[in-house]
């Protein structure tokens, strides 16, 4: 679908970001988890605690087949969780994410999720890494713990992207397939992206969730769901440079646009639901700190059902595409 360019106030350098969010968000999200570490971040521990009869949900790959033998009923082993983990960040930077239809884009958004996450975790001696994807796969950022490190990873998301050639659009699948290669030790997978993107990623993300704890944390703006009437304007596809002239004021048209976009988002989220990652929305319009703890949220749920679970962003969707159809 093609976006309205929108004038977007200049980015913070990936220092002063860092900073203002060490003071805004991550110290009063870091004492408001205190004691809840080891249930948002799993580790990859194999010291054997205990065992226990198998129940609905377990993962059968901790049978312990030696003592379900012997007593003619499964039993499953219970492990210490080593607090050593690793944390990854596939991050979308295609031309799509670069859009907000007020002063911040989601571009922004995810930078502010990525650095709050990403200093979270390695303040307490947890590594993160990065896979960055523009018109292709472009980099690499092997998991390290250190201050620094999350700097320069705000600054490698900082750099200008390549447009995609006409006709080609973003290939999120090329991020999944090369992170399932590249990510050999089980751990907690971030994809943060617009999901704006050709088919084919959704198999490729359930091949991941299978390997690994993966949050699909999905970047959206008010004006994707529904346009307002502002008459004339142009609109350009972010990625391929392609412009379209409408008239917003026509109700026909407005619509039409928020039924097509209704029908996305159901195939979208069906196909999230499919592949066994936990979903988390995050609009250009939220507060960080609250969304962050919502996710803390999400994840004690995670623990407890040992289930998928979506966690949608501020509920005004219906409310927009109501405003936009009266």
């Amino acid at each position: 679908m093609a976006e309205a360019t929108a004038p977007a106030a200049p980015a913070a350098p990936p220092d002063q970001l860092l900073r203002e969010l060490e003071w805004t968000v991550i110290r009063k999200l870091d004492g408001l988890l205190q004691g809840d570490y080891r249930t948002l971040w799993r580790g990859a521990g194999v010291d054997l605690a205990d065992l226990r009869e198998y129940q609905a949900h377990d993962d059968v790959r901790h049978i312990d087949w030696n003592v379900t033998a012997r007593l003619q009923q499964p039993y499953v082993r219970q492990f210490h969780e080593d607090r050593d983990m690793n944390a990854w960040f596939l991050l979308d930077l295609s031309g799509s994410v670069d859009f907000g239809s007020a002063d911040t884009t989601k571009l922004s958004v995810s930078a502010g999720f990525v650095a709050t996450l990403a200093r979270v975790i390695t303040r307490h001696g947890n590594r993160v890494g990065a896979l960055l994807y523009g018109s292709s796969v472009h980099g690499f950022m092997p998991s390290r713990a250190s201050r620094l490190h999350v700097l320069e990873l705000l600054q490698r998301m900082r750099a200008p992207q390549a447009k995609q050639p006409p006709g080609t659009g973003t290939a999120l699948a090329d991020l999944l397939k090369a992170a399932d290669g590249l990510i050999k030790r089980r751990g907690l997978v971030f994809v943060v992206s617009d999901f704006i993107s050709q088919p084919g990623w959704e198999a490729q993300l359930t091949r991941l969730a299978r390997r690994h704890d993966v949050v699909a944390v999905r970047l959206w703006d008010p004006l994707e769901m529904a346009l307002p009437d502002v008459g004339l304007v142009t609109l350009e596809d972010a990625e391929s440079g392609e412009q379209v002239f409408v008239d917003t004021s026509d109700l026909a048209f407005r619509e039409r646009y928020a039924a097509i976009a209704e029908e996305q988002e159901t195939v979208l989220m069906d196909s999230l639901a499919h592949s066994g990652a936990d979903v988390m929305e995050l609009a250009t319009d939220d507060d960080l700190l609250e969304t962050l703890m919502r996710f803390a949220d999400l994840r004690r749920q995670r623990a407890r059902l040992k289930a998928p679970l979506r966690f949608p962003a501020t509920l005004r969707r219906a409310a927009l595409v109501a405003e936009a159809a009266a």
